[in-house]
């Protein structure tokens, strides 16, 4: 690749989601030699993908200095052993994986708890969480509550710590700092999959592909990952609670909020004369649905890790 090729690297915003998506999968399951090299490659590229790059760049550093001795010979020894057990569903292989971890090292949990607590970047937080949440150990439910209600963090490390509680067991209330402000939520309620949420969340997506479906049918699938993690990142707010009334208006209104922010993104048409009308947006409607637009922007712009 030439160094004018490397200048002209540009991420658009989906392939970005999907080197995100792939990133993350790759640490949970300790492919760390592969983590650095597409590492390598994002910091090359410019556009959406250079708000990101102190975020990867000190990702690769830690990466660097936790595991310098695998990096260079891992990835012919990871892809041996995957291909070895090909058999096995990938849950199965990670709680395999952190079992030997913690037969090999009895500080491994006690290391990972404490990672939580000193690490701010949340790429690595995930990281920590997709292990413990196969991981059998008297201090993950106390450490894990004590972090998550003593300090605001990234909402959707929150979102999978709370998942991670729940998955391990753990009931009753739980509170968290969003925004300045405090939330509480039951942990045994949290969703583990997108299903499990209100119907009225599963709603918007129904009625978005609806009327997406001949004016734009590539649009549902930006919408499902866009929602999927707009919901994740409100959970237990009120702004959640807003989401989740179940009433009609309130579905055509998130629904019509998200098509018009896909379309700025993607299309860049800005005037909603005709998404307003495409979902009823009525005048009684109209400032509830710039409220919720509004919101949905804020999101849109704010760096955030993959779920």
């Amino acid at each position: 690749m030439t160094d004018l090729t490397k200048d002209n690297l540009v991420l658009f915003p989906k392939t970005l989601d999907y080197y995100q998506i792939q990133l993350t999968k790759m640490l949970e399951t300790e492919q760390y030699g592969e983590a650095k090299t597409m590492l390598n490659f994002l910091l090359q590229c410019h556009g959406e993908a250079e708000r990101h790059h102190v975020e990867w760049q000190a990702l690769l550093g830690w990466l660097q200095a936790a595991f310098p001795d695998s990096l260079d010979n891992e990835l012919d020894h990871e892809g041996a052993e995957v291909e070895r057990e090909d058999e096995l569903d990938e849950e199965g292989w990670l709680k395999r994986r952190v079992i030997e971890r913690m037969q090999a090292d009895e500080q491994f949990i006690p290391q990972l708890l404490a990672s939580l607590e000193h690490v701010e970047d949340p790429e690595q937080q995930l990281f920590a969480l997709g292990q413990l949440l196969y991981a059998d150990h008297p201090d993950i439910e106390l450490v894990l509550k004590d972090w998550l209600e003593r300090s605001e963090i990234s909402p959707i490390v929150q979102f999978r710590g709370l998942q991670t509680l729940r998955k391990l067991g753990a009931e009753g209330p739980i509170s968290f700092w969003r925004e300045g402000a405090l939330c509480t939520v039951e942990v045994e309620a949290t969703p583990l999959h997108f299903s499990e949420f209100p119907y009225s969340i599963i709603q918007v997506l129904e009625r978005l592909y609806q009327a997406a479906e001949i004016s734009d049918p590539t649009l549902s699938y930006f919408a499902e990952e866009l929602w999927k993690e707009c919901v994740q990142y409100a959970y237990g707010t009120t702004i959640y609670q807003g989401m989740i009334e179940d009433n009609d208006s309130v579905v055509d209104t998130w629904a019509a909020a998200l098509h018009q922010l896909l379309l700025e993104k993607l299309h860049s048409k800005n005037n909603d004369e005709w998404t307003r009308e495409q979902y009823g947006i009525t005048d009684e409607l109209r400032f509830r649905y710039e409220q919720v637009l509004r919101w949905l922007r804020h999101y849109a712009v704010e760096p955030r890790p993959t779920n």
